[in-house]
């Protein structure tokens, strides 16, 4: 446990020129006197770490001092090789810096560990485009990707229903969803719900990076900005209400047939199940059109009550199949 410490805090020294001991403490989850008692070790076993006092003062490493990876195990090694999607990687233009990366980590480790790469790749592939759908590649992702790594202002002309706007961007970071490339961005002087807007990429009609590099808003967390606004555009289509009686079976089905989190949802707000072990939801659909082809799929397992109009929609569908299942299907020939 203290072995694995000590080494990730000479990296974390590695990383940045000086760090005080509360920073130290924060990122090992240890006290400052731990801290102490560790630099002082690292210092008893060679390591340079070197201790200025002071209000600016903190630890650093001295002479530039590096260390090989030799503290890695192999789940460690793996699981750093597991890190790359080479799929997005490439897509982004950058396969063959993650590929010059995976080299140098590779010379780095000990002998035992260097077919961590192979292990890992035999063991773990993320295939991230939707079934049935041909994955396309956004032409202007690599002009995007490259601005996002380097800080760089874009101007991008974005296509939004048949109308094209320009926007002056400070790209923060990538997220690729089920095959689908987003940015998000900071946009200059814009009103509304706050300056920080997803785009999808493969709605820019034309993108270009400036010489100027902005500073990052240090507070931004991609993951959670991306799953705030997710759960917020997942909410926002949702504008309809259903009301729905299924049996147990529907049940079990609804969250494979509707958006999971409002099934999840609409079922632990209903009732105790009825004599026939029936239960009524209330579920939010984002139309009666798309509500019609999702609860199609449970059958007669589902049996929608309200609004009328989709309810009558079912009924003429469920006469339609009485018929065509009521008569002696035709041979062949």
């Amino acid at each position: 446990m203290r072995a694995a410490r000590l080494i990730k805090m000479v990296l974390l020294l590695q990383s940045r020129p000086t760090m005080t001991a509360a920073e130290l403490a924060r990122e090992l989850e240890v006290s400052e006197r731990t801290v102490t008692r560790d630099a002082q070790a690292l210092s008893e076993a060679g390591v340079p770490v070197y201790a200025e006092r002071g209000r600016a003062g903190g630890y650093r490493l001295i002479g530039g001092y590096r260390t090989r990876l030799t503290g890695l195990a192999r789940g460690e090694a793996e699981a750093l090789f597991l890190s790359g999607v080479p799929g997005a990687l490439r897509e982004m233009g950058l396969e063959d810096a993650a590929s010059a990366a995976r080299l140098k980590v590779s010379a780095a480790l000990l002998p035992s560990l260097r077919d961590a790469s192979r292990t890992a790749a035999q063991r773990f592939h993320l295939d991230a485009p939707n079934w049935f759908r041909e994955p396309e590649t956004p032409e202007l992702l690599p002009t995007v990707a490259d601005a996002v790594w380097d800080d760089r202002r874009i101007t991008a002309c974005y296509r939004r229903g048949e109308d094209e706007v320009v926007r002056e961007l400070e790209p923060y970071g990538l997220v690729l969803k089920a095959g689908v490339w987003y940015l998000c961005a900071w946009v200059a002087r814009t009103a509304g719900d706050g300056p920080f807007r997803v785009y999808r990429i493969d709605r820019f009609t034309a993108a270009e990076a400036s010489e100027e590099r902005f500073e990052r808003d240090e507070g931004f967390d991609l993951p959670a900005f991306w799953a705030e606004r997710a759960e917020q555009f997942a909410r926002s289509i949702l504008r309809a209400e259903v009301v729905v009686r299924l049996s147990a079976r529907g049940v079990r089905g609804l969250p494979y047939a509707v958006d999971a989190l409002s099934a999840r949802e609409a079922l632990e707000a209903a009732g105790a199940p009825d004599a026939d072990g029936w239960v009524t939801v209330t579920l939010p659909v984002e139309s009666e059109e798309v509500a019609l082809t999702q609860l199609r799929g449970l059958g007669p397992e589902a049996e929608v009550l309200a609004p009328s109009a989709l309810r009558e929609r079912f009924a003429q569908d469920a006469q339609r199949l009485a018929a065509l299942y009521a008569r002696t299907p035709r041979a062949d020939g």
